[in-house]
């Protein structure tokens, strides 16, 4: 049967590479390995089982599950079935979750035991829910076990196509600029962004990878990598063990690791301050989900082989990928710049990726001008199109309005990020457009200013905010300190920082710093920092 989504690229796997294990989950209380072969047999199973459940195409399915074999083939599964896995982020928290189920208005449920005594505890948000089922072994009213579904999908049933353009999956973003939003992904989205991804990182057949956000392995499987679950809880890498994370890489010999910069910072101070020096055997790391400093990246190439390429895709929920640089590119070049205030540079446009910049507005653009653009090198708003750029929210017209640009039959996605594109065409990222700092005289730009500021000893991050009314915004520094100092000594950083920040020319202006023990920072990455905390924060201070 013909089937257009990207369950087609597991079934050729499941031919070439019967035998090769797909994943293999290594956790004490979870332990399990299961190959290409059996991987898509379970599938076809569980799409059959579903179906016979009462579970149809185009229908929202919540999806809860915990990571591993069972949140992988459920979720092909229903891409298998046409149904339409609705996933939300377990770290967001109760009342955003909660949200989240009631705008997306699921019609049927898999989850986990203790999702299901939260439903029965508020059932408003699940009243469009009609049919349940759950993954353990006791049942929840008059719903249905994953082993009972096992057992309906013994005997197939016919199953109807998918086309490229009906949608495959509800995802929510991380809420870190806003509440949360369903990001509407369709069949096509999915098939073109892993090509995009396979094409770019060269991934192989057989390649074993590590990816710590759960959902990448969704794309392991698409590749024909073998999928290694990570012993650490998904919703904070930040936390993560390191020598876990280690020993997992050095017993499976991982060759590919997906992880956020906060994961990967903990694990390289680990390896520095350690009898255990280096990352050995991996030979591609790719880290996303927030700006990826110089730092960083130099801690890790003190702890890795030369020739294993580390890169940082630029992107979105929306729009992955974008661009992409790597770290021997950032070090040898463009990390000055950085230290300059020139912003981040994330690479150049993707093969298959257009990438235009145009003048900052927080209004609608019905439709696209080519006087929207403004001159090379100048800052402005980024937009973007491509294949796998995700053309709409689930019920939310006025973000679609404000993020979506006509252009004929095809359309721009505003990023809400500002940038500039340089006399290389590279991408320079340069903050979040919500979060720049409107003050009477200028408009001052996050990342530009923070990283000067970053550069100086014992600050391990800066987040500029402003306060006050837009348009009259005081801008405000607030620093994280590496280690805790004393009053002195921070009476003593303030100053330094002062008069570097009076050296450049957009930072002179910058008289209030603030100090805070740790920052507020985004539930799915713990990197991108909620500088609307910060800003509240900062208000308080002032006052």
């Amino acid at each position: 049967m013909k089937y257009q989504n990207i369950v087609a690229r597991l079934a050729e796997n499941a031919k070439s590479i019967p035998n090769t294990p797909a994943i293999i989950d290594p956790r004490k209380k979870s332990a399990r390995s299961i190959t290409f072969k059996e991987l898509y047999s379970e599938v076809n199973r569980l799409a059959f089982g579903f179906s016979k459940a009462g579970l149809n195409k185009g229908n929202r399915v919540l999806l809860i599950v915990k990571p591993g074999v069972d949140l992988i083939a459920i979720t092909y599964s229903l891409f298998r079935l046409g149904a339409v896995p609705v996933l939300i982020d377990p770290g967001l928290g109760r009342k955003n979750i909660l949200n989240c189920i009631k705008e997306s208005q699921p019609e049927s449920m898999i989850g986990i035991p203790v999702t299901h005594f939260i439903r029965i505890l508020f059932p408003k948000y699940f009243s469009s829910v009609k049919t349940f089922i759950t993954t353990g072994k006791q049942k929840f009213q008059n719903d249905f076990t994953i082993k009972e579904i096992r057992n309906f999908g013994k005997k197939s049933v016919d199953l109807e196509t998918t086309e490229i353009h009906e949608p495959a999956a509800i995802l929510f973003t991380s809420g870190s600029t806003g509440s949360p939003k369903g990001v509407v992904y369709s069949h096509n989205n999915f098939f073109e962004q892993s090509n995009a991804l396979e094409a770019i990182y060269q991934f192989k057949k057989g390649d074993i990878d590590l990816p710590t956000f759960p959902l990448f392995a969704l794309f392991s499987g698409a590749f024909g990598m073998t999928s290694i679950v990570p012993d650490m809880n998904p919703t904070q890498p930040a936390r993560v063990n390191p020598l876990k994370i280690l020993s997992t890489v050095e017993k499976f010999k991982v060759i590919n690791s997906f992880g956020s910069p906060a994961l990967w910072d903990t694990i390289t101070r680990y390896c520095k301050n350690s009898q255990k020096p280096t990352i050995t055997g991996i030979k591609r790391v790719l880290i996303a989900g927030a700006p990826v400093s110089g730092k960083l990246l130099e801690a890790f190439d003190s702890v890795v082989d030369k020739s294993c390429k580390i890169y940082t895709p630029y992107g979105a929920t929306e729009a992955l990928p974008v661009a992409s640089i790597e770290r021997h590119e950032v070090l040898s070049e463009t990390w000055e710049k950085t230290k300059k205030g020139l912003g981040v540079c994330v690479g150049k446009p993707v093969p298959g990726m257009k990438v235009k910049i145009i003048k900052i507005t927080d209004d609608p653009i019905q439709d696209w001008k080519n006087e929207l653009k403004v001159s090379q090198g100048i800052i402005g708003e980024i937009i973007v199109q491509s294949p796998w750029v995700t053309r709409s929210y689930f019920n939310k017209p006025k973000a679609n309005e404000l993020a979506k640009i006509t252009d004929g039959d095809s359309f721009w996605h505003r990023m809400g990020d500002v940038g500039y594109i340089d006399t290389e065409g590279r991408i320079w990222f340069c903050g979040r457009k919500s979060h720049r700092v409107i003050c009477k005289t200028e408009t001052l730009f996050t990342i530009p200013c923070e990283g000067i500021f970053n550069q100086v000893r014992d600050v391990k991050r800066s987040a500029l905010v402003g306060t006050g009314e837009k348009g009259n915004q005081r801008p405000v520094l607030a620093v994280e300190l590496e280690n805790s100092i004393e009053e002195k000594g921070k009476k003593e950083l303030k100053i330094e920082l002062l008069k570097i920040g009076s050296e450049f020319d957009l930072t002179k202006n910058i008289k209030d710093i603030l100090f805070c023990r740790s920052f507020p920072v985004d539930i799915r990455h713990n990197a991108k920092i909620f500088r609307e905390k910060l800003a509240v924060l900062a208000e308080k201070k002032l006052r």
